[in-house]
């Protein structure tokens, strides 16, 4: 099974703040892999630099064989054709109309009749279950039905990559199964490579074909869903499980309470 996209012995830091360390990831093609972990682990960072949105200090990420290089504006422009992109919240423009919303990445980059453009937003809302809210404006609708426009938007030019940042955040539990299944579907029928970053455990388990866990930039574990909910790794364990303690401390790092009463001992 070849990968689409590669990444190797990645650094990357903002200024003197280290944020991923010497990362090395395979997303196989037409595979649904997830990148989980705690809130300011490096996930969102490591689709910003699939994307090319910013770029390594040292390491490698390639797509297809190639490097991403965001000097290479071109390039990057091509390539980003081959990309969808579920941002956190779906992110439409509210001054548009659902229709519209879907219709923007097919005319920023193809040259497609207007017929051929709402034929194909059509069915893209046909896919997700909202053709019939194609004249509605985002605040017409709910937050499920707005995470599943924005989800029309990111397969509307057939990408061979899909990355979804936090695409469960929000939303209530059945809209969270149906867009669970969305990916999973959507993924299967295009061909595609979905990179799915998430710290929802149960929907992103019912869906991936594999997981990396990240910890303070780092791979700490990696395997398939079943693995990973077996595992015995402390920091899996807390996380999948979500138990109060652990690795990741209930307490923020520093003088304990009693050192900062003046008193003796420790609290």
């Amino acid at each position: 099974m070849t990968n689409l996209v590669e990444i190797r012995d990645l650094h990357f830091s903002y200024g003197d703040r280290p944020i991923l360390s010497g990362l090395r990831m395979d997303f196989p093609r037409g595979k649904v892999i997830a990148v989980m972990g705690g809130s300011g682990s490096g996930k969102t960072t490591i689709l910003r630099l699939i994307g090319g949105q910013i770029a390594a200090q040292s390491g490698s990420v390639l797509v297809d064989g190639k490097p991403v290089d965001p000097r290479d504006m071109r390039q990057m422009y091509a390539m980003r054709r081959r990309m969808g992109m579920l941002f956190q919240h779906g992110a439409l423009f509210t001054d548009l109309t659902v229709f519209e919303n879907v219709a923007f990445p097919l005319r920023e980059h193809t040259a497609l009749p207007e017929d051929m453009i709402r034929d194909l937003v059509l069915m893209k809302l046909q896919a997700v279950g909202l053709r019939n809210a194609a004249n509605l404006k985002p605040s017409e609708i709910s937050g499920g039905m707005a995470r599943r426009v924005a989800l029309a938007r990111a397969i509307a030019l057939d990408p061979q990559i899909i990355m979804y940042d936090e695409p469960f955040a929000g939303l209530d539990p059945i809209s969270m199964g149906v867009t669970a299944n969305l990916i999973r579907e959507l993924n299967d029928a295009l061909g595609s490579t979905s990179i799915l970053v998430s710290h929802d455990v149960h929907e992103t388990f019912v869906i991936a074909d594999y997981v990396y866990f990240l910890s303070q930039g780092k791979i700490v574990a990696h395997g398939t869903p079943q693995q990973m909910q077996e595992s015995t790794d402390p920091y899996v364990k807390q996380f999948v499980h979500a138990e109060a303690d652990g690795p990741v401390p209930f307490h923020y790092a520093g003088k304990s309470l009693a050192e900062d009463l003046g008193v003796g001992g420790r609290a």
